[in-house]
């Protein structure tokens, strides 16, 4: 696939996820529901986020948090109704915003009716629907459950108990219960979720985000020398989004792969550059914020992110691991940042306002369709709270959206017991209002309220962003300066806007950065063209910036967009 082959209102997409039942309680029971983010869609189109990605809100017993599905054709009750979603997705296009759901496609829950089917010790449709073994004692090195069916056999599963296998087949076989991937269980299993896909852009979703997507087929990993591995679950994708695209050519599909040469090869539009640890060691997106040996701790010396202003190190770390992934796959799709997701600590408070600032900028800045996610543009911190809903570390990022300084900092009107999980509050209304009017709680009605706010900065960079085509998903990058032995950063965003005859057109943009608390300099000579001419003047700008004879000064903790 090649970028044309893309929908084409990707290149200017900024996504905003939303955890559904974390967001906004329309009805008081301490849940967020689908009437509650209708509510606030004029909230994120307002931030410049012109695209949403919903975590699951489908029929679940929520051992997960709704990753464990089932029913995919029906919304949970708490969150309303098949028609609710239905107006969400005519509200966001009111709006021109669109709207990706979230697809669980390697698993379901337990209590789906496919799996009670396929327990069944009588043969049916839905017998091989599972990874089944051949005796109720057979156990095998993928994880699996016994004795809890009546079926003379052992389950796999993808990933919690709850959570039995779908069978997309064995890449590599060595027992007789294996399914080849081209069997016809196989096939079954994946016209399943063409229907269930269809199903829903039939109602009027714009696409997928995809869970565990290269999750599907087992034994996949080593298919041969000159292979890119995963070659079968590439080639189900390929199937599969295959048909769905060729009805919806405008649907969007993003996976959670993290390795874009694979998922781009297998045909998604986006890959999500995710907080990855490779042999025990971060990878580049890690390194950026995230350079942490505990999530939870919170101490700012024990972290090396790349944006911590005392123990970050060079962006060459980074580097060594992005620039490879980008260069193979620049041309075939979108490998994105995210400022954060559901499975991943939150920046804040670990990071500082400052150094998040400057994470932000060059996050929004990257090539690839950004992911903001719900609460970090105010700051919101993640917070080491017990475990719910399967979410055990995770849960800390998951905690209620916080607009202003009313019950519940304006999530729910329902009882601090009923609440899915608890706000960051005090223990009276007045001391509330003092700590959200100190900025110690984040909320939105504070920062909308201050010109220099975070939330203001993530306006600005988004506003910018969709205003300059060099800035679009699909503008060229390179690295302009990048020292072993600083902390400063420099790139160069391009995008030809239009042909005329044989002279193209192009913009140019040129972004930089010193996260350190010591003055660093680049060399003008570095910088393609940039010099102290006042057409040279920043586009935004934070922290003190000059310009030299030969030199430009970023002083600490600073960022700037140039044009040229």
């Amino acid at each position: 696939m090649s970028l044309h082959d893309h929908p084409e209102w990707l290149k200017d997409a900024v996504f905003y996820e939303i955890y559904p039942q974390s967001f906004c309680d329309s009805n008081g029971d301490g849940i967020g529901d689908i009437a509650g983010i209708i509510e606030k869609l004029d909230y994120v189109k307002s931030i410049g986020c012109n695209a949403i990605w919903l975590n699951p809100c489908y029929d679940s017993p929520f051992k997960d948090a709704g990753y464990d599905v089932r029913n995919y054709k029906k919304v949970a009750k708490r969150y309303g109704t098949n028609e609710d979603l239905k107006r969400l997705f005519l509200e966001a296009h009111k709006r021109d915003m669109h709207i990706l759901l979230d697809l669980v496609p390697g698993h379901t829950s337990e209590e789906h009716e496919w799996f009670k089917k396929s327990s069944s010790a009588e043969e049916n449709e839905f017998t091989k629907r599972y990874i089944w073994t051949d005796s109720a004692f057979s156990g095998y090195s993928m994880p699996f459950i016994g004795g809890e069916t009546d079926r003379d056999a052992t389950y796999i599963l993808n990933f919690f108990k709850c959570q039995p296998a779908l069978n997309y087949g064995f890449a590599n076989r060595d027992r007789s219960w294996q399914s080849s991937p081209e069997s016809e269980e196989a096939a079954a299993t994946r016209l399943s979720m063409v229907d269930v896909m269809r199903f829903w852009l039939g109602m009027g979703a714009d696409g997928f985000r995809v869970d565990m997507a290269d999750s599907l087929v087992k034994n996949d990993d080593n298919n041969g020398e000159g292979s890119l591995g995963k070659d079968n679950t590439i080639h189900a994708w390929q199937e599969m989004l295959g048909i769905v695209k060729d009805e919806y050519p405008q649907a969007a599909f993003v996976s959670e792969w993290g390795r874009p040469r694979q998922a781009l090869a297998a045909g998604f539009d986006m890959d999500f550059y995710l907080n990855w640890r490779w042999d025990g060691y971060p990878n580049g997106y890690a390194r950026l914020t995230r350079d942490v040996d505990n999530a939870l701790d919170n101490n700012p010396e024990h972290d090396h992110s790349y944006f911590n202003a005392l123990g970050g190190g060079s962006i060459c770390q980074f580097l060594d691991d992005y620039c490879p992934q980008y260069e193979s796959t620049c041309n075939e799709g979108y490998f994105s940042f995210i400022t954060c997701n559901h499975d991943t600590p939150r920046m804040a408070p670990r990071l500082s306002d400052r150094e998040r600032r400057v994470a932000f900028g060059m996050i929004l800045t990257m090539p690839g369709v950004p992911f903001v996610y719900y609460g970090d543009e105010i700051g919101m911190k993640y917070r080491d709270i017990p475990t719910k809903e399967g979410g055990y570390a995770r849960t800390g990022t998951r905690t209620p959206m916080q607009w202003d300084d009313s019950k519940n900092l304006g999530f729910s009107t329902a009882p601090k017991s009923k609440l899915y999980l608890p706000v960051e509050e005090s223990s009276n209304a007045s001391e509330r209002r003092c700590l959200v009017k100190s900025g110690e709680i984040p909320t939105v009605s504070a920062q909308e309220e201050c010109e220099d706010s975070l939330l203001s900065w993530v306006r600005a960079l988004i506003f910018l962003r969709h205003n300059r085509a060099s800035l679009h998903a699909n503008a060229s990058w390179r690295v302009l300066h990048a020292p072993v032995n600083g902390r400063s950063f420099a790139y160069e965003r391009c995008s030809v806007d239009s042909l005329e005859g044989s002279d193209f057109r192009a913009e140019k943009t040129i972004v930089v950065m010193n996260p350190s608390l010591s003055n660093e300099s680049i060399p003008l000579d570095a910088l393609a063209g940039l010099n102290s001419k006042e057409s040279n003047q920043a586009l935004l700008q934070i922290g003190e910036i000059s310009f030299n004879s030969s030199s430009l000064i970023l002083g600490s903790q600073s960022f700037a967009i140039f044009k040229l």
